[in-house]
């Protein structure tokens, strides 16, 4: 299950963390980000042990949107070392999703 996170929580949970953080940038009104949403937390409960999944609500976390550059939901960003590292926009099948993230062998 994936947590939410805000601007407060962020920097704990995101760039200090010790294992990769798949980070959801998502809105309630968005259907894509709906649709995705069970995607992202099978990809995360694959990878239970190498992988952290998060959400940031735009509506209510304006800021980390804007400082991670996101202008279209759901974009789905991969922080590697406090670093954000890869990125998908929109909603995807699950293979394109890993792929597109670097998550497949």
């Amino acid at each position: 299950m994936a947590l939410d996170v805000t601007t407060q929580t962020f920097d704990e949970e995101v760039i200090k963390s010790d294992k990769p953080v798949l980070v959801d940038f998502w809105a309630e009104w968005c259907g894509p980000c709906h649709a995705v949403a069970p995607v992202l937390d099978r990809i995360a409960s694959e990878r239970e042990d190498e992988l952290k999944l998060v959400k940031v609500n735009i509506d209510q976390e304006n800021d980390l949107a804007s400082r991670y550059g996101v202008a279209s939901i759901p974009t789905m960003i991969l922080f590697k070392d406090g670093e954000p590292s890869a990125a998908v926009i929109g909603a995807q099948p699950k293979g394109a999703i890993e792929r597109s993230l670097g998550l497949t062998a």
